[in-house]
């Protein structure tokens, strides 16, 4: 939404309320970061789910958004590719307050069961497998991927607002997700932002809407002289020009979306 001098996160912080978050809307946030963060970011997989087939190949800047969130949070454990696969990963959840998947999803229509992540072995993790998870002491969950919060023709509806609100359910107190199929490179800079501003010290909300308005401005000294230098760098030595350029578009900063307790 735009007022035709600037957009509506310029002016307000944002985050979308579920039934699954009504009862957790004060717990404060946990300012010591310990991030499990996974990504999928080289190969190629087939997927065939019910009557559909996904071909997905790997992430390149999934990987280099990982490392970067790792130089920013140093309390950060890293899987990559064949590391992230779930009988390694789901028993490090519970040791962790914040998850971070830098892969594929998808919402599956017609089958909500069905839909799912990616992990970085090929392996998809679908709602039903996620309804089983035990998030109980996980602060937020990040869905760095595709489509993850869209909803769809999901029959009962009860799956609206897709994996994000899954993770809820699944005792997460808030999950990133996103609406539409995002750009690689131009996701890497918008996370590294959030969590540069994470870090220090706001709220999941305004960490997210001060990433999308560093994007917006091209201007990422608002999250810190130093630790905004590391994001400032990633956009002029790590993207291609056509993306670098043009961050200051809705479909690189606008994607994805907090749900649940934004503090």
């Amino acid at each position: 939404m735009h007022d035709g001098e600037q957009w509506l996160v310029q002016r307000y912080r944002i985050n979308n309320i579920t039934a699954a978050s009504l009862t957790d809307l004060d717990t404060q946030p946990q300012f010591q970061l310990k991030i499990l963060a996974g990504a999928f970011t080289t190969g190629r997989y087939s997927v065939t789910i019910g009557t559909e087939r996904f071909n997905l190949g790997g992430l390149p800047y999934a990987g280099v958004e990982v490392e970067t969130l790792a130089e920013t949070v140093p309390d950060t454990t890293q899987l990559l590719d064949n590391a992230f696969n779930p009988e390694d990963t789901i028993p490090k959840m519970g040791d962790h307050n914040v998850l971070h998947f830098a892969t594929h999803g998808a919402i599956v229509e017609g089958t909500p069961e069905e839909s799912f992540i990616l992990f970085g072995d090929g392996t998809p993790v679908t709602i039903a497998d996620v309804r089983n998870w035990n998030l109980n002491t996980v602060d937020l969950v990040v869905l760095s991927a595709c489509e993850t919060g869209l909803g769809g023709n999901l029959g009962t509806g009860a799956e609206i607002l897709g994996l994000g609100y899954q993770m809820q359910r699944a005792g997460a107190r808030a999950s990133i997700a996103s609406l539409w199929t995002v750009d690689d490179g131009g996701t890497q800079v918008l996370m590294n932002a959030f969590y540069t501003a994470l870090q220090g010290k706001n709220t999941k909300a305004e960490a997210l809407r001060q990433a999308q308005i560093a994007l917006i401005r091209g201007d990422y000294t608002a999250l810190g002289e130093q630790r905004g230098s590391i994001v400032a760098v990633q956009v002029r030595d790590g993207l291609k020009p056509e993306v670098a350029n043009r961050l200051n578009h809705p479909y690189y900063w606008a994607p994805f979306i907090l749900i649940g307790n934004g503090l």
